[in-house]
Parts: structure tokens; sequence; C-alpha cells
């Protein structure tokens, strides 16, 4: 618990200086930090992320995602870590902000719990086994969202979406990607 406990505050530490240090007064930058609160609140799942604008209606960005909490089951099994770079096309007028698609791909790794049964002809019975099993797989996926900017560059988005497993690793095919993020641009 006390390693988690560094993890957090160490990675709230830098957030807020990242905040503080490339925070402009009257001008919003290019970049973005945020942190999915309701990853962090439903799942107990850090969920953190940059994103670069490269013109008025693309930007680049990458997730960072592990678990707090290795009992916590999410939607999707036991994700404990995850690593999700972006691309989105934005359709609006104002500037990298509004309706937005997203093509994303997703390395990531957990544990699944497997339940395994055979029947013991000597025994006459079923035996069971339960175990966990680790996994890392890659997926790709897409999402829609809408993201605003406050004149002082306060950043809030919503977004879901939804990728498809490539190698295998693990017996849900699915991955999921979604939230509610609030972060600054800088």
């Amino acid at each position: 618990k006390l390693i988690i406990m560094k993890k957090i505050t160490i990675t709230c530490l830098l957030f807020i200086t990242c905040l503080c240090v490339f925070a402009q007064d009257n001008e919003i930058g290019n970049n973005e930090l945020k942190i999915n609160m309701s990853n962090l609140i439903g799942f107990k799942w850090l969920d953190i992320g940059y994103e670069h604008i490269l013109n008025e209606e693309s930007t680049i960005g990458a997730g960072l995602l592990f678990s707090l909490d290795k009992e916590s089951m999410g939607l999707e099994e036991y994700r404990t870590f995850s690593l999700t770079p972006y691309y989105r096309h934005f359709f609006s007028n104002k500037y990298a902000q509004g309706f937005f698609v997203e093509v994303f791909s997703m390395l990531h790794s957990g544990e699944e719990e497997v339940y395994d049964s055979y029947y013991d002809s000597q025994s006459d019975s079923y035996i069971y086994n339960d175990y966990e099993n680790k996994y890392t797989d890659f997926a790709i996926g897409i999402s829609a969202g809408a993201k605003w900017i406050s004149d002082r560059g306060f950043v809030a988005e919503i977004y879901a979406g939804i990728g498809r497993d490539l190698l295998n690793q693990n017996d849900v095919e699915v991955v999921g990607r979604g939230g509610v993020a609030i972060g600054y641009r800088f």
C-alpha cells in the first residue's frame, strides 16, 4: 500500500507541477494534461493523458493507465496497465475542441480469473480448477466524444469507444475506452 501511495503522490505532484510551470495567463498553448476522473472514481485506475494539437482540427496523444487496486474489477477483467496512443479529428469551428472521432491503439496487461473443469473417470467426479492468468495484449479501436476548453485553458471532455484485441492472449476479445476527463491546455 505504501508503494501505491508513493506512486499516486508522485504522479499528482508531477501533474500539478506541469500545470503550474507551463500555465500561461492569456494565451492557450498546444499541449494538454488530463486525468480521467471516472476511471479513478469508478475503477480505482489512475488514467492520465497528454495531448498535442497538430492543427485546428487534429490532435495526437497518449493515455497511461495503471490500477491502484488489483482486487477491483472493472468492465474488462482485471486490467492493471495500459498505454493508449491516439489520433483525434475534430468537427467544429472552434480550435481543437467540440465533437471528435478518435482512432486508438492500446497495449494492455492484466489478470483474468480462469475456471477450468474436467471429468475424472477414476474418481467418477468433476475436478474444478480456478487460477489467475496474466496477459498482455494489443488492441486497435475507435472512439467518439466531445471536448470543451475555457478561456483560461481548463479542459473537460467525455468520450467512449471500443477496440478489438489482436493477439488473443485473454478470453475477453474487446476492450473499452472512455470516461470523463479534466485537465489544462497550456
